[in-house]
């Protein structure tokens, strides 16, 4: 009886465990798209002719930088 009890709750853990982490994951995915789509659209606004190659790499380069600083700090 033990055993089946340590086994529920085990199972009760992991499923608890990953629910928060897909809750993580989707506000993560929504931080970057906000900040791509922000950064994008203003820097192709003020690019006047560098094109949309250079805005999607500097923006998903910033917003990566941004993600990755706020994932090492805890925020």
């Amino acid at each position: 009886m033990a055993k089946q009890f340590v086994a529920v709750f085990l199972m009760c853990m992991v499923v608890v465990a990953a629910v928060h982490i897909h809750k993580a994951e989707a506000t993560t995915a929504q931080q970057f798209s906000d900040c791509y789509n922000s950064c994008y659209n203003g820097c192709y606004q003020d690019g006047k002719g560098i094109g949309s190659t250079f805005c999607e790499m500097k923006c998903d380069a910033d917003c990566v930088a941004k993600e990755t600083k706020a994932k090492l700090l805890g925020e």
